[in-house]
């Protein structure tokens, strides 16, 4: 029998069995307060933490109402894309679009992803014969578009996942160019873990008079993570890594450092100290990312070591151990990191490796969670006493305050008589 959780929200029972088959019984809080406004055609803002079911809050609802009118797909390019699901990284897209076709399976419905790193050719086959879901980054949407492999004029639905991060600075001008070739008659979709206010106010600029649903407090993470802040010396955090992972027994480590860099440095050195690790960033081909990912999935990898890129694209099941090697420079990617840990009601366990010049993020960490973590000092890794660390770089001395304003000077922000501007 379909779960009546589900069919009480409104979805079909070809869509209930078929989630039945895939032990998804119980609809999670987003689920719950999500499906119904999008099958009743309101725009949504929703936000929920990470690993909650966001996929399927806006997946099932799309699915219900275009399998209803599935005709005869027209294999003539451009293709007509019904549904679009705009995603900041690979990754990300690969997750949405396993976990939407598992939910279309039952039905008539096609669904395509469309990313950077792979074939462009076999993705143009792939929309010629016929797309209703298209989940793609913006950069290869684009691409697609200025090859007239496919139309959005045409397009029913819009969603925007992991909304933030597409409506920053970063990615405004890819997502204008494709807001202007979108039908404007859409029915729009933004989910996320986070909002900023910034952010949020410019969704409500796009959004036509939406339903906000708020499952969590805002930018929140889990109660089923815990969350630990080691003091160390910036020269001792690779030792610290090591040490933690073999000393606790730890199977399956995620750790975030900011760099490419930096990432193969880390992954370079658990594997001197005898951790089968890989490394994944921007900078390694699709092929290797999704290699790294899947012996990490299946245990061949220990430590999976990932720049910000893979923060909110990386669905590990019962993902346990999540480290952060470097404090990240935006406080809303310390929810999306730990957000990889503790899906699905598992518990998960957030380490945060922070050395003297990274205490001002951590601050802007704990003002964004509104909350303090707790630190605590490893025996033998205690942080040098120094109040103000000085460290030294290439030959001089630099205070954390120095650090704090050269990493200002990188983001590109300048003071001038009171008001930030960028160069």
């Amino acid at each position: 029998m379909p779960s009546s959780q589900f069919t009480e929200l409104g979805l079909e029972a070809t869509l209930v069995e078929q989630l039945n088959s895939l032990n998804i019984v119980i609809p999670t809080p987003v689920q719950s307060e999500a499906i119904g406004p999008v099958l009743d055609g309101r725009d949504v803002l929703a936000a929920a933490q990470t690993g909650t079911g966001k996929t399927a809050a806006f997946g099932l609802p799309i699915i219900q109402k275009l399998m209803v009118d599935v005709s005869e797909h027209n294999t003539q390019a451009p293709c007509k894309v019904k549904a679009l699901v705009l995603v900041p990284t690979r990754e990300l897209a690969q997750q949405v679009f396993d976990a939407i076709s598992q939910y279309a399976a039952p039905t008539a419905l096609k669904v395509v992803v469309a990313y950077g790193g792979t074939s462009f050719g076999v993705q143009a086959k792939n929309l010629n014969k016929g797309c209703d879901i298209l989940i793609a980054t913006p950069g290869r949407l684009l691409d697609h578009l200025f090859n007239k492999n496919l139309t959005l004029q045409h397009t029913q639905f819009l969603v925007l996942d992991e909304a933030d991060r597409m409506l920053d600075m970063g990615f405004m001008p890819d997502i204008k160019r494709i807001m202007q070739k979108v039908n404007p008659e859409r029915q729009t979709l933004f989910f996320s873990a986070t909002f900023k206010t910034n952010v949020k106010n410019l969704a409500y600029k796009i959004l036509n008079n939406p339903v906000e649903v708020s499952v969590s407090p805002a930018n929140s993470t889990a109660d089923s993570v815990s969350q630990i802040v080691y003091p160390v010396d910036k020269k001792r955090k690779g030792e610290l890594l090591s040490y933690l992972i073999g000393s606790r027994n730890w199977q399956q480590v995620l750790v975030f450092t900011r760099t490419k860099e930096g990432a193969e440095v880390v992954a370079k050195e658990l594997k001197l100290d005898g951790i089968q690790a890989a490394s994944i960033h921007g900078d390694k081909s699709q092929g290797a990312r999704q290699r790294a990912l899947d012996d990490f999935k299946i245990g061949k990898v220990r430590a999976l070591v990932a720049t910000d890129v893979a923060a909110r694209g990386i669905d590990v099941k019962e993902l346990q151990h999540v480290i952060n090697f470097d404090m990240p420079y935006k406080a809303e990617d310390y929810v999306h990191r730990i957000g990889r840990s503790g899906r699905a009601g598992n518990k998960g366990n957030a380490v945060s490796l922070m050395s003297h010049n990274e205490v001002y993020l951590l601050e802007a960490i704990e003002r964004l969670l509104d909350q303090k973590l707790p630190q605590q000092w490893l025996e033998g890794f205690e942080p040098s006493p120094e109040s103000e660390v000085i460290e030294e770089n290439g030959g001089h001395r630099r205070s954390r305050s120095a650090e704090k304003r050269k990493m200002k000077a990188k983001l590109g922000v300048h003071k001038n008589r009171g008001k930030n501007r960028r160069r």
